[in-house]
């Protein structure tokens, strides 16, 4: 099959400006570029002068923890906007490697009832999910938390030599069979146990493969400064490439955002370390993240237990209670088994229950075993922005695409890189080719992705058609319109 593009602005994705041409695909290849007037295919599209890219890499998404790549393969909301790749992984949490062939470590997140687990290594996964009609191309890191409970058997302690011998060898494994790096949740109960000098000796049989780091810091907040020179450290010692997911400016941090900033660019390498960060003021938890620190136990069960003791929970309310009028805005994302609350705000839900906002609170927590997520409006968006064109930032959503009613949709998942044009451009932070260079070859060449991130001929046709007076997505073309998304590997 064969697909002609006409008349079209192509930008290549590598920042140069935009060239009038004719676009030529043929199976999934891009086959000719310029002026084919002249030329049939069996399928046309008229470009009327939009602008031609290359298909947006999102390098820090959440579809596999929530085991939405089952539930709705075709991932609409990204290929909406104009991504055609996704990686996940993120955060210490990881579809595979399963030393015991279980799912538990993303309990938090999903319902496990709703797959049929037939894999354990990295390779049998990636055989798996070729079997489904996916909307976009698909590559995994490996998390940290994954492997490390079913080496511990939960247990949250130091590793010891053999336990990180066994661990590496895990992880060189995943490796040659593909996945593109591994990746630690600090900031989560289950990686604070996790030291540096684990953190590097786990970071280092990467740079054998060209694998990146990806880490969910320590602490976000009054801690920031410090989980960021971690980081650099790791990265250095290392020598591997590096990237801190999700970066923002939540409020009360804003200093040290600004400083770590300037720690990055002045302590590494443009090659070394980069920075995640999405256009919105809104992040999203697990619920058990509103309780008081001391109440955030090393399980979940621990914490149900907790939550059933009168004593205890008469002490998280009075902890909470100065916070009583935030909690309340705070919207429920997801709601395992109680659809009915996902949408709704504490404040809403307590009227519902006919309770108070902290009692309402509790009860959601115990209805759903913990395994709510919400939202929270605690960014900067000011600083924010300003950041998006940061020569270490990367362009991503941190979202998900789900099954409809299965969770509520943010405008993370469904807007992300169509904003980010919006902002950049409008403010005149970034040319548009600079902007696309951003989503486009930047992540590219970061993962190792030889054959896409740019417009030129013998590159898989992953492609996206902009308007020429909006920049919205008006067309998202996926391997020449005619496959389905790819299962990528690192090569």
């Amino acid at each position: 099959m064969s697909l002609l593009i006409r008349n079209v602005q192509v930008i290549d994705g590598e920042g140069n400006e935009p060239r009038k041409a004719d676009v030529f695909v043929q199976r999934n290849f891009i086959s000719a570029i310029g002026d084919l007037r002249n030329k049939s295919a069996d399928e046309v599209i008229e470009g009327l002068g939009n602008y031609l890219t290359p298909g947006f890499i999102d390098i820090d998404t959440d579809s596999d923890h929530y085991l939405h790549l089952f539930t709705n393969p075709a991932q609409g909301d990204f290929v909406s906007q104009g991504v055609t790749t996704i990686i996940g992984g993120h955060c210490g949490l990881s579809l595979a490697p399963l030393l015991y062939g279980t799912l538990e470590s993303i309990g938090n997140w999903a319902d496990l009832n709703k797959v049929n687990v037939n894999w354990q290594t990295v390779e049998e996964l990636l055989t798996s999910l070729k079997r489904l009609p996916l909307g976009v191309n698909f590559g995994t890191l490996v998390g940290h938390r994954t492997i490390r409970d079913a080496i511990t058997r939960k247990e949250h302690r130091e590793l010891t030599d053999q336990e990180l011998k066994v661990f590496e060898g895990v992880i060189k494994r995943a490796l040659q069979e593909g996945a593109f790096g591994f990746s630690t949740g600090l900031g989560y109960i289950h990686g604070q146990y996790a030291s540096e000098k684990e953190i590097k000796s786990l970071t280092s049989p990467l740079k054998g493969f060209n694998g990146i780091y990806a880490t969910h810091l320590r602490s976000q907040t009054s801690e920031l400064m410090r989980s960021v020179e971690e980081t650099v450290r790791v990265a250095n010692y290392t020598e591997v490439k590096s990237l801190i997911s999700h970066f923002r400016p939540l409020y009360g941090a804003e200093e040290q955002f600004e400083k770590s900033l300037e720690y990055i660019t002045e302590n590494t390498g443009e090659d070394r370390l980069y920075f995640d960060i999405y256009p919105h003021d809104t992040s999203i938890y697990s619920i058990y993240s509103l309780l008081p620190k001391w109440a955030q136990l090393d399980s979940t069960e621990a914490m149900m237990e907790e939550l059933g003791n009168m004593e205890t929970v008469a002490r998280i309310t009075k902890d909470l209670a100065a916070s009583g009028e935030k909690i309340a805005q705070v919207q429920i994302a997801s709601a395992p088994r109680n659809g009915y609350l996902v949408g709704r705000t504490i404040e809403q839900a307590a009227k519902d229950l006919e309770t108070s906002i902290l009692e309402a609170l509790i009860k959601i927590m115990v209805m759903t075993s913990l395994k709510a997520t919400v939202f929270l409006q605690d960014i900067n968006f000011a600083m924010l922005a300003k950041t998006l064109s940061h020569k270490r930032a990367l362009i991503a959503s941190n979202g998900n695409s789900p099954a409809l009613g299965e969770f509520l949709k943010h405008e993370r998942s469904t807007n992300t890189f169509p904003k980010f044009l919006e902002l950049v451009l409008s403010k005149k932070l970034m040319t548009l080719p600079q902007a696309v260079k951003k989503i486009t070859s930047l992540p590219a060449n970061y993962l190792g992705l030889k054959n896409r991130g740019t417009v030129k001929e013998g590159k898989i046709a992953d492609l996206v058609i902009l308007g020429k007076d909006d920049y919205k997505v008006k067309e998202t073309i996926l391997g020449g319109k005619y496959t389905k998304g790819e299962v990528l590997k690192l090569s």
